[in-house]
């Protein structure tokens, strides 16, 4: 039987799914047990939209559908949490299967913590991610760097420090992510900071990181992270729709090998990209200079997964100046502060803003600063962010009483 903690091989029993996936077609096997066997009700994943450069969210109750979510998306830049907040009930009457990367689970995990999303209800399938390619960058990046037709690219490829197209002849091209990134292409400036490669905070971690030659395209590697990992596998296994196997040990090396790379490269571009913002009162004047073009269209905030106010003090009139373009700086602080402490680094902020402001880098460097003062870190587990362990009502009321000016008054009375 397979427990928590458990490194498997696991691949789709059916022939034609395991052809189909990714790499073995293990998570689309398992998903698609999950809702024949009413272990959920619905299935919320990603499938490939117009082209490969567009991806959609699809809720799936249909177990025959699950097959067109088969395969990655590197240009897939969906944060798929908040779809279940909003669209979804938060999971509070139905149980969900729903597939995330790194930044989705700890969307997951900050938006339970608000109360927002019933985790007892959902089965988190993780998928290790090296990182994803904004779409209208990723076709710049094929015609400029790969000297090759957007339009005649079927598959692109994240592996070995390499990204690979293959186009409809069969052609394959690759270059080097460090050469792509080093002049201005490849993935998003977010994922190049991302410390969360392997989604240890799901319920399972898939990949085909550690798939030992010779098991190549025909098993997924994965780390059984919960109990409920563990009963979902036993359960597609006892029912013949996967079937699984220890983890090579030479391929657990490996995992750990490029886990560790692609870490000490983040720390390497979270460095370089923090450096370039400067520091006191240069951030700042660089932060007011790039957010004055900002044209209010809210992208933002609705798409930010800590951003969950019903009113939103944005939008308050003695806060902000209504109609007034480009919003006084006081609009970015307001959102800035609120979510300084949990900002997950996921990037929608930046890659929705219409005039292509920067926020992911500001608010990451912002909440890297508070976590490294007071040792938050967002997303990893289910421990309360800083700002939820003070009463708001009563520091206002004490700020009234004492005028004092710290609303918060995090560090405690001063003897």
């Amino acid at each position: 039987m397979v427990a928590k903690g458990d490194l498997l091989y696991v691949s789709a029993a059916d022939a034609a799914m395991l052809e189909k996936g990714e790499s073995g077609g293990a998570v689309s096997a398992l998903l698609k047990y999950a809702l024949e066997s009413g272990t959920v009700d619905a299935v919320l994943a990603v499938k490939k939209g117009y082209d490969l450069y567009e991806s959609r969210p699809a809720v799936i109750t249909d177990p025959e559908e699950i097959a067109e979510t088969a395969g990655s998306l590197h240009c897939g830049t969906l944060l798929v949490p908040k779809l279940i907040k909003k669209f979804l009930d938060g999971a509070r009457n139905k149980k969900i299967a729903v597939t995330l990367k790194g930044c989705d689970a700890k969307a997951m995990y900050e938006l339970a913590k608000r109360n927002q999303i019933n985790l007892d209800n959902v089965y988190m399938i993780g998928l290790n991610c090296g990182g994803s390619i904004s779409p209208v960058a990723a076709r710049k990046m094929i015609e400029q760097k790969f000297g090759l037709d957007p339009d005649d690219i079927v598959k692109e490829e994240i592996d070995k420090g390499e990204c690979t197209v293959i186009t409809k002849d069969g052609e394959h091209k690759s270059v080097k992510i460090d050469e792509l990134e080093e002049e201005g292409y490849g993935r998003r400036t977010n994922c190049q900071r991302c410390k969360t490669k392997i989604p240890r905070q799901c319920d399972l971690a898939c990949g085909n990181w550690g798939v030992v030659e010779g098991k190549s395209g025909k098993v997924t590697f994965i780390e059984v992270c919960s109990e409920k990992g563990a009963e979902l596998i036993n359960g597609a296994a006892g029912k013949k729709a996967v079937t699984s196997e220890k983890a090579d040990p030479k391929g657990v090396e490996v995992r750990k090998s490029i886990e560790k790379s692609m870490l000490e490269l983040s720390d390497k571009r979270t460095s370089e990209q923090f450096a370039a913002l400067g520091e006191g009162r240069e951030r700042l004047e660089f932060i007011m200079a790039e957010t004055s073009r900002c044209i209010k269209c809210y992208q933002c905030i609705e798409n930010c997964p800590i951003c969950y106010c019903v009113e939103c003090s944005t939008k308050k009139p003695h806060l902000v100046t209504p109609g007034q373009l480009p919003p006084p700086f006081i609009f970015h602080l307001i959102r800035y502060t609120h979510i300084a402490d949990s900002c997950i680094n996921c990037g929608q902020c930046e890659e929705l803003c219409a005039m292509d402001i920067p926020n992911a880098l500001y608010m990451h460097s912002l909440q890297m600063e508070m976590q490294e003062m007071f040792g938050y870190e967002p997303g990893v587990n289910l421990d309360l962010p800083v700002l939820a362990l003070v009463e708001e009502p009563a520091e206002r009321k004490r700020l009234s009483d004492t005028g004092d000016d710290q609303i918060f008054n995090i560090f405690g009375d001063k003897e």
